[in-house]
């Protein structure tokens, strides 16, 4: 798992301790806690945004086109207990990282979902893989990115869409990347072609 940075965390921290910001969460999880919410499993967050037909990143391969994804601050998991109830963002800003809001839906146990799902499908293979959370927000889709980082030449970045996904798209099964983002409309009826 990546490290996060210690502002982020500290920022988690503060907006658990923080009375005000726990009770405007709906969620039902985090306001019947039985335990201390604490933050686990942290992943970076990048946004992307699949270029135009006719703009030079259309038609890039995955690794091209997601290298353009940018990192916009990090989530963490929160726990009750065992049980995930919710999770929180922060965002990165000139001043550091600063807490964003606490996330509501299916996503949470979505990504711990994932994350399982990830250690599964790479277990025994040589390549070491970073896991991102990988934001489409333009197509209402949110993927677990594992991004091989020991031999990023020879290994594909792959994508894990979490439930729900947008339509046409298998949530919770591999995807190598480029087969993936080849199925992501650009509008106008195109479509984001990967070459391979």
């Amino acid at each position: 798992m990546p490290q996060p940075p210690a502002a982020a965390l500290r920022a988690v921290i503060g907006a658990l301790d923080s009375p005000n910001a726990v009770r405007a969460v709906r969620t039902a999880g985090m306001r019947r806690r039985t335990g201390v919410l604490t933050p686990a499993h942290p992943l970076p967050v990048h946004m992307f945004a699949p270029a135009p037909a006719g703009l030079p990143t259309a038609g890039a391969s995955a690794p091209t086109a997601l290298a353009g994804a940018r990192r916009t601050g990090w989530r963490f998991l929160i726990r009750d207990g065992e049980e995930i109830v919710a999770a929180a963002d922060t965002r990165e800003t000139a001043e550091g990282q600063t807490f964003s809001h606490f996330a509501e839906g299916p996503y949470p146990l979505a990504t711990l979902r994932a994350l399982q799902q990830a250690k599964q499908h790479t277990a025994g293979s040589p390549t070491v893989y970073l896991p991102r959370l990988l934001s489409v927000p333009g197509h209402y889709m949110t993927a677990l990115w594992l991004h091989p980082v020991l031999d990023p030449s020879h290994s594909a970045d792959l994508l894990i869409p979490l439930a729900p996904a947008p339509l046409g798209i298998t949530s919770h099964l591999p995807h190598d990347a480029d087969e993936l983002l080849s199925l992501l409309p650009l509008g106008d009826g195109q479509l984001l072609t990967a070459t391979h």
